[in-house]
């Protein structure tokens, strides 16, 4: 194995890309995302969040930028990251190289995603109640959606791109036309805070599965 994932240190973050061997890493407090190639277990690069402009390697500000979600583009060409201090880093997968900063949140972002459909677009969810959506290309805050209580702990699109499913502490699972930019259904099934929602992938809309610190997971229908 080429490298250590961090003994004693919990990931919270895991994302294996759709390029073959690769899979990015993030978590244990570190700023940077670990891309790891599984066949060699090798790490074939390390993506640095750079630090706040005027800082300096000693200030404490750039503990701020650790990462907390990792997400890669459909398409293989950006990695996306959010980090505590709200803000979401944009990536060059091939050239491993930063881009640009995503701004817009004021508190941590604990989940990302880029849609199926459009490798553009990037969905973020932070514990300042709030859902993002942005064009990661263009540096565009394009959308926002409001309506949780609690911090949003989960995000995810459906394969068809026209629906966003979040999961919070506020023990609720809300479902998003992003058409309309708004709330179409919201689930409280759950007793305790939903750490994830995923829709059924493969192409097949309609079925969204979500999981919460009630230890149970639930499964819904929808249209």
């Amino acid at each position: 194995m080429g490298g250590d994932v961090g003994a004693g240190h919990r990931v919270p973050t895991l994302f294996a890309a759709n390029r073959g061997t690769m899979l990015a890493v993030a978590g244990g407090g570190s700023a940077s995302v670990k891309v790891w190639d599984t066949a060699t277990w090798d790490i074939v690069a390390t993506l640095s969040i750079p630090r706040p402009e005027g800082t300096k390697p000693t200030d404490k500000s750039s503990s701020k930028k650790f990462v907390l979600s990792v997400a890669w583009s459909p398409d293989g060409r950006r990695i996306a990251c959010g980090s505590m201090d709200g803000t979401v880093s944009v990536f060059d997968a091939d050239r491993a190289k930063f881009l640009h900063h995503l701004e817009g949140h004021f508190m941590p972002v604990r989940s990302l995603v880029f849609s199926p459909v459009e490798p553009r677009l990037l969905f973020t969810g932070s514990d300042d109640t709030n859902v993002h959506m942005y064009d990661a290309e263009g540096k565009t805050l394009v959308g926002a959606m409001s309506g949780h209580a609690g911090w949003v702990l989960s995000v995810d699109v459906s394969s068809d791109g026209a629906a966003v499913a979040t999961g919070s502490s506020d023990r609720t699972v809300r479902l998003w036309d992003i058409s309309m930019r708004g709330a179409v259904q919201t689930m409280s099934n759950h007793t305790d805070q939903v750490w994830g929602v995923a829709f059924r992938p493969g192409g097949m809309p309609g079925r969204l599965a979500s999981v919460s610190d009630d230890k149970s997971i639930s499964l819904y229908d929808y249209s």
